[in-house]
């Protein structure tokens, strides 16, 4: 059974840890995988998994490996964990797969940012209702990829079914703008993970998803509670041992140009150190260079030494 829209608020305000999809050698998913990570991490404290999500390689799924992606998480946690499936696509395929993830009760939609070259902020807010008017389960729009106004980002706190927003912008003033302009029942998540956990907390974010925290989730837990309990010195600290790893992923990788072409592959480097479950990924996102690996593998080490130092 699902959870009901204010007890998936209580779990936005936490660390939300991104489920990733291993790949086999021939590219087929390991579903069994996929509910060793979940199981494990709920384990280690983690309560709000991301299942089809932007690094669980959601544009790289087909519509029924996202439904079995997403069953296979409900099915491996306990009733009080949150499972936010991620969607996207056309208004039409869009409310297909919300259907078909009602029917597996997943707890909430996460509703990927818009991948249209042109968008119009009016429609995108009529795109959500749209979504909205056929479930009951919570909406939690996913901002990144654009430039949205401070209305838009209000009125989307106004929108019926939503009950959070991932906010991927690298604009803590106009987060800050929007928390105070927007509904109160509404909760905002960091959605770049620990290096921008403390300046969006002080903000008005009460969650932040997982960088290195998907693999490492103490350290998440850490940096929440110490957020929680107003040590921005200590936050800060535990920032800072995530920004090298996390640097890492903004990368290019080799034979390209584009910033944060190695951001999967180096989270799933980190889940197999981790004694996780990375696996292989599929186009248009590429394996690891051997000295890519070799360069995680040091990062680890270093990731580990820190966190052995704070925590122990």
């Amino acid at each position: 059974m699902s959870l009901p829209a204010e007890q998936v608020r209580n779990r936005l305000r936490g660390v939300a840890v991104g489920l990733l999809t291993p790949f086999d050698d021939n590219l087929e998913i390991e579903y069994e995988k996929i509910s060793e990570n979940a199981e494990e991490l709920y384990d280690r404290g983690i309560r709000t998994f991301l299942a089809t999500a932007n690094i669980s390689e959601y544009h790289s799924l087909s519509t029924s490996e996202r439904v079995d992606v997403a069953e296979t998480s409900v099915n491996a946690l306990p009733s009080d964990a949150c499972v936010l499936a991620g969607v996207g696509g056309s208004t039409e395929n869009a409310q297909e797969l919300i259907r078909a993830y009602d029917r597996i009760g997943a707890d909430a939609m996460m509703i990927m940012p818009p991948d249209h070259t042109y968008l119009h902020e009016q429609g995108l807010l009529e795109y959500y209702r749209s979504l909205a008017s056929v479930t009951e389960t919570p909406l939690v729009p996913y901002v990144r990829g654009f430039d949205p106004s401070i209305d838009y980002l209000t009125s989307l706190t106004h929108v019926d079914g939503v009950v959070g927003i991932k906010y991927a912008l690298e604009d803590p003033v106009k987060l800050g703008a929007a928390v105070e302009a927007g509904a109160d029942d509404v909760v905002w998540v960091d959605g770049l993970a620990e290096p921008f956990a403390v300046s969006f907390w002080a903000e008005g974010a009460e969650g932040f998803s997982a960088g290195v925290s998907n693999f490492r989730p103490e350290i998440g837990l850490a940096l929440f509670d110490a957020l929680s309990e107003g040590d921005y010195e200590r936050a800060n600290r535990i920032r800072n041992i995530c920004l090298p790893y996390q640097n890492f992923r903004d990368e290019t990788g080799s034979q390209n140009e584009i910033e944060g072409a190695v951001s999967v592959p180096v989270v799933k480097a980190g889940l197999e150190l981790a004694g996780l479950n990375g696996g292989n990924v599929r186009e248009p996102i590429r394996p690891l260079e051997p000295e890519e690996t070799q360069k995680a593998e040091r990062l680890y080490d270093q990731l580990e030494d820190d966190i052995a130092s704070l925590l122990h």
